[in-house]
């Protein structure tokens, strides 16, 4: 049975399995998304019970070669704490993205780093950078799967953007000359420009994080492209969060 130790990993979700056992679904930096049975995490006397919760950086060893594998340890790295109100629920929104668009067993090393400083962020007391992280997030999460076409070209004809001229970003067209249909749901093309430059940055998130300051036009895109390819409406999380709201 193959076994790996001192795997960074996070919680993405936990699903009952027995009355003592958990399953968990694991995102982790060099096996990608994973599922493991962590025996015996709901007994009081666990020494799971305190480190496998969410948003919070892990180190794991497992074993298995089946489907789902067997959690051995895990260990808290610590170093930030847990999001709270409107950021823990963001939290939970990054790890839906996760679970819908990632397939298991995939590994995405650069993502994980960018999901991780995501969560640095959101932990944080920078409320004015929540936003900003998401839309970050959101554009390397669909450039790392092969889902965000490229931000300084019309993806149909693969002509120049026009400085004076509007795009908008659409699930099925790529980046198109915006129309009457996208309302203000468009970007001009320098901040198109200005995107792909940061995506492309030694450190993309970084670079994105900053780039997509007062781009708030970009948020409506994103949110369609990425309902698109999750093959839902509206996203589980996002409903509680609108209603939320409306309480």
């Amino acid at each position: 049975m193959r076994r790996y130790a001192n795997e960074p990993a996070y919680v993405l979700h936990r699903y009952d399995w027995s009355e003592s056992s958990l399953i968990l679904e694991l995102f982790t930096r060099e096996h990608g998304r994973i599922a493991v049975v962590a025996r015996g995490a709901k007994k009081p006397s666990s020494n799971f019970r305190p480190v496998l919760l969410p948003l919070q950086p892990l180190h794991v060893a497992f074993g298995g070669d089946g489907e789902i594998r067997t959690l051995k340890s895990a260990e808290w790295q610590g170093g930030q704490v847990m999001p709270t109100g409107e950021a823990l629920l963001s939290g939970y929104y990054l790890n839906e993205l996760l679970l819908r668009l990632l397939a298991r067993d995939d590994p995405h090393p650069a993502l994980f780093d960018v999901y991780a400083a995501t969560v640095r962020v959101l932990s944080g007391e920078q409320p004015q950078l929540l936003q900003p992280a998401l839309r970050a997030f959101e554009l390397l999460l669909l450039r790392e799967i092969g889902l965000l076409p490229s931000l300084d070209l019309q993806t149909a004809t693969l002509a120049p953007l026009q400085p004076q001229e509007r795009y908008a970003l659409r699930a099925e067209g790529g980046l198109l000359e915006a129309g009457e249909e996208d309302g203000r749901a468009s970007l001009a093309g320098p901040q198109w420009h200005a995107l792909q430059l940061a995506l492309d940055d030694p450190a993309p998130f970084d670079a994105t994080l900053r780039a997509v300051a007062g781009m708030g036009e970009l948020k409506p895109q994103l949110r369609a492209v990425l309902h698109y390819h999750c093959g839902v409406p509206t996203l589980r999380t996002r409903q509680l969060m609108m209603d939320l709201q409306a309480l």
